[in-house]
């Protein structure tokens, strides 16, 4: 197992743990989370020994071996497969002594410890990761120095998860991943041998992956049974009853307070007054747990145009005489919400391009709104801003005649605030930076935005304030992404990209993720898109949508009394004897809020199917 005792470190007087402690038993999936900052790679670090601890201790077994991603695979020209296969150090030293070994028995030795290690499928278990990973065979045989940085880092994550190391330590590893080498690594995971310690803010890979989460916070290790869900119900438990009775307690410190204010002036008092001085010297108080900084984005509302806002007819497009996508027909429209699906090399972002008008089409025809302005955020558009210059200096670019404080209104509806505003961009985190990048796209109010891996780099609330704002804008979105959790949130639409086409894709995302990891069993073909029955006049459409609003502030209204009723029933002082019959009727009054929500769910709910089947 893994022992973490009552370690002590800082970081320029700063510091990240103090007296933390936290096991971590031999073969379990452990999710490590915490506020950006708070120190979780510099746990990494402790655990591996590259940093001294100032005090307590971190336990490992004897000769357990601890493994990690490289920085980055050398852009050698060894292959990715061999370069995966000289990760586990005791077969390659192995392989090379049998090549030169003459004594008999050293011979046999090395042929015994050659065949308990499994050496002689080494090649196919290294192919197979590989291939997860998103490599094809002709791939792997090729050289390192043929792949990008973002490819190698793949290559360098295979040859840890080929190495199979006692505990294996990954820090973000779904951030150079696809969505179908995410949900690979998920079902890896949870197969593996050993102990795993991850980072991470993908909800999908911390609900499905790990058995555990270790939550760092307040310098502090906190070790929660189950998945990211379960934690996040649980805390939020707690942080009710503490708030509760910190609430009490500052109920009970002013009473006491007021009555030594009042009489400790007078000599009949003055004992009495001093007693309750004592009571609160020795009252160890219960602080309320403080509130995060609520993580937003704000993305300007553009204005409504006439349906459809793109349209294209027997598209093709590609690079030079090379066709990536043909016989494109599709539609977009400004309340569409689609994500984009299909491994990597099909096409996903070649389609976004086209859409975005920085590639032009072969042949076709491509209808636009006149008026149509197009937001697109991509990686590598973080990774162009400038370093030496502020956010408030990216922002003048764009806006020269505007005034000083609405430019810092702007930063400030992205999260950004005025420390933020005039630090330069080299000296923000990366979710900053991709926040600067997300307002620099949607600066125009875009009727269409795409977003191609926009939550690399945001931790776990700043993916919720994306969703929310994603769920808010009143522009179409079409969106690449590997956090499953972000797509089921926000798309209602899926479009396949697959050997040269665009077809929509008619099942879930979760048969879609089913599909992928049981590729040898034939894809269901997707279904012909039946002709659109004539749609619905403008009024009846106003008065459908009129439903739905109506139903959605029903139930917002009955979730608020639900809160309300919730917070009420944490108190602990409701629970004492002579209280009983208060909360009957406290609990009464919340049966009845749960049984009105639910029906008002369902309407609801039948206003969107009514809605959706008119817009179908």
């Amino acid at each position: 197992m893994l022992r973490i005792d009552d370690i002590t470190y800082s970081v320029e007087g700063r510091p990240l743990f103090e007296g933390a402690s936290a096991t971590i038993p031999a073969g379990h999936k452990v999710g490590l989370i915490g506020r950006n900052g708070a120190g979780k790679t510099t746990l990494f670090r402790l655990i591996r020994g590259e940093l001294a601890l100032e005090g307590g201790t971190i336990s490992l077994p004897q000769r357990a071996r601890i493994g990690g991603v490289a920085q980055e695979v050398p852009g050698n020209e060894v292959s990715l497969l061999d370069t995966v296969l000289a990760a586990d150090t005791e077969r390659a030293a192995l392989m090379a002594e049998a090549e030169t070994a003459t004594d008999p028995a050293r011979i046999a030795d090395i042929q015994t410890r050659l065949a308990d290690i499994d050496a002689w499928s080494a090649e196919g278990r290294a192919s197979a990761i590989l291939r997860g990973l998103g490599f094809t065979a002709e791939e792997q045989l090729m050289p390192c120095s043929a792949f990008s940085g973002g490819w190698r880092m793949r290559v360098a994550l295979a040859a840890v998860l080929f190495a199979e190391p006692d505990v294996l330590l990954l820090d973000e590893p779904t951030n150079y991943l696809d969505l179908e080498g995410a949900l690979w690594l998920e079902s890896y995971l949870a197969k593996y041998p050993h102990t795993v310690l991850i980072i991470s803010h993908d909800r999908g890979l911390l609900n499905r992956a790990v058995g555990a989460i270790l939550h760092l916070e307040n310098r502090s290790l906190t070790y929660y049974t189950g998945p990211y869900d379960q934690f996040a119900r649980q805390r939020a438990e707690q942080r009710a009853v503490q708030a509760a009775q910190a609430k009490k307690q500052e109920a009970r410190r002013a009473h006491l307070q007021s009555f030594v204010d009042r009489f400790k002036a007078k000599a009949s008092k003055a004992k009495q007054a001093q007693s309750r001085v004592k009571m609160l010297e020795k009252m160890d108080r219960i602080t309320a747990p403080e509130d995060a900084a609520r993580t937003v984005f704000t993305f300007p509302e553009p204005e409504e145009l006439s349906p459809p806002i793109l349209a294209v007819e027997g598209g093709k497009t590609g690079y030079g005489e090379t066709v990536i996508l043909r016989n494109l027909n599709l539609r977009i429209d400004q309340d569409d919400r689609i994500a984009l699906l299909g491994r990597n090399g099909e096409g996903k972002s070649t389609l976004s391009k086209m859409l975005s008008d920085r590639l032009a089409m072969m042949e076709g025809k491509m209808t636009r709104s006149s008026k149509l302005r197009v937001g697109f955020f991509a990686q590598h558009q973080v990774d162009e801003l400038h370093i030496d210059e502020t956010p408030l200096q990216h922002i003048q670019r764009e806006r020269p005649g505007e005034q000083q404080a609405k430019l810092r209104a702007r930063l400030a509806g992205f999260g950004l605030g005025a420390d933020q505003a005039e630090a330069e961009v080299g000296r923000l985190s990366g979710g900053q930076k991709a926040r600067l990048s997300l307002l620099l796209a949607t600066l125009d109010a875009p009727h269409m935005l795409i977003l191609d891996e926009p939550t690399n780099h945001l931790d776990i609330e700043s993916r919720e304030a994306l969703v929310e704002a994603l769920t808010a804008y009143t522009g179409a979105v079409i969106l690449v992404s590997h956090d499953m959790h972000l797509l089921s949130l926000v798309a209602d639409r899926l479009w396949l990209v697959k050997d040269g086409q665009v077809t929509p894709y008619e099942d879930d995302l979760e048969a879609y993720r089913r599909m992928l990891l049981t590729p040898d069993k034939p894809a269901k073909p997707a279904k012909e898109e039946a002709p659109k029955p004539k749609r619905p006049s403008r009024d009846q459409m106003l008065a459908l949508k009129a439903e739905v609003r109506k139903g959605e502030e029903r139930v917002n209204k009955l979730n608020e009394m639900r809160d309300k009723l919730a917070k009420k029933l944490a108190d602990p002082a409701l629970y004492e004897s002579e209280k009983v019959g208060e909360l009957e009727v406290w609990n009464k009054k919340y049966a009845e809020v749960m049984d009105a929500l639910e029906r008002a769910e369902g309407l609801w709910m039948s206003a969107l199917e009514k809605l959706d089947s008119a817009e179908a």
